[in-house]
């Protein structure tokens, strides 16, 4: 075994052994009155709102927290990270949660606060005109199988009897299926905003449906972190709640405008005006979840639309994996 490798190895386990203890201690300490929270999102949408005014309009710091914000494309990356100790707090569709419980850990990710109420994706097509039997044998990329925006859409076309008749196409990447859709690729794809928007404005696509109206009310994106580093750092996570719930009200209150101009800096390419359009379209299907509270009826929903798909056989007690103590008692 060569010294250099030695060495590497030495780096690598200091670097573990370095997180570990930076976890333990409830994230990375900022400075004297700061703590740091890793929090790998999902993805960057204006879905996600509430976190982002949160952030900018100093509700995380008014709590001692300062946010380092993680982008890790898919629900399966933000677990990796929670799981590794790469992150501290992840947000995306409580399904990850499920699936690491099933998996029979005993330090598993517990949901402890709702960020959004419904699916945030849109149907795109190539024409304006459409109704549901358009989707018969039409080609459509909907997303990752057992992923969230799958199992939904899936579930919605289920209603309607036309699941069996659609060609779901799961061979492209999240991240790059618009890609591909713009390319020429699909009759019909799924996309979050401000992605949805930017394609109508550019002639290249139309919103058809909101498949958030057609699905329902669902916890379809919620922050989870490990059952340890909850019962380790309450204070932590009640501040954490704090704040989301204040970013919550915050959009309720506010006009899609200045919401857009608040949330700009997390989308750099966007203009303001397809921001506030994006906004108003969720806030019109009632997207954003009024508080950080998870109902038990739409938990369970949430596991009968992922029975249907396939990728549950047994509802997982609400209480087991939801722990609503830290949002009902923002304050």
């Amino acid at each position: 075994m060569s010294g250099g490798f030695i060495v590497k190895k030495l780096i690598a386990l200091f670097g573990i052994f370095l997180m570990l203890v930076l976890v333990a201690c409830g994230g990375s300490q900022a400075d004297d009155d700061m703590v740091t929270i890793r929090l790998s999102e999902v993805m960057r949408s204006v879905f996600y709102a509430p976190q982002y005014v949160a952030i900018e309009l100093g509700f995380f710091e008014d709590e001692g927290i300062s946010i380092e914000l993680i982008t890790s494309d898919g629900a399966d990356n933000v677990m990796v990270a929670l799981l590794s100790g790469a992150a501290d707090i992840g947000l995306s569709g409580p399904e990850a949660a499920i699936y690491v419980y099933n998996e029979g850990r005993d330090d598993y990710a517990v949901v402890f606060a709702g960020l959004t109420a419904r699916d945030g994706n849109f149907l795109i097509g190539r024409s304006p005109d459409f109704t549901w039997d358009d989707l018969r044998e039409a080609h459509v990329l909907p997303g990752r199988r057992g992923g969230m925006p799958f199992m939904v859409f899936e579930s919605v076309l289920m209603e309607k009897g036309i699941a069996d008749d659609v060609e779901f196409d799961n061979s492209i990447q999240f991240a790059a299926m618009v890609g591909a859709f713009l390319g020429g690729t699909g009759d019909f794809v799924t996309a979050f905003e401000p992605v949805a928007s930017s394609i109508e404005l550019e002639g290249r696509g139309y919103v058809v449906a909101s498949l958030g109206e057609e699905s329902g009310v669902l916890p379809y994106t919620a922050f989870y972190a490990l059952g340890s580093f909850t019962r380790e750092n309450p204070e932590l996570i009640q501040g954490f709640t704090n704040a989301i719930a204040r970013g919550q009200e915050w959009v309720q209150l506010n006009a899609p405008e200045a919401i857009a101009a608040t949330i700009a800096p997390y989308f750099p390419d966007a203009e303001l005006e397809i921001l506030a359009s994006a906004i108003a379209r969720y806030q019109e299907v009632g997207a954003y979840a009024l508080s950080p509270v998870i109902t038990a009826e739409a938990f369970y929903r949430l596991q009968e639309i992922m029975i249907n798909a396939g990728e549950l056989t047994d509802k997982v007690p609400f209480e087991t994996l939801v722990n609503n103590a830290f949002a009902e008692n923002v304050e």
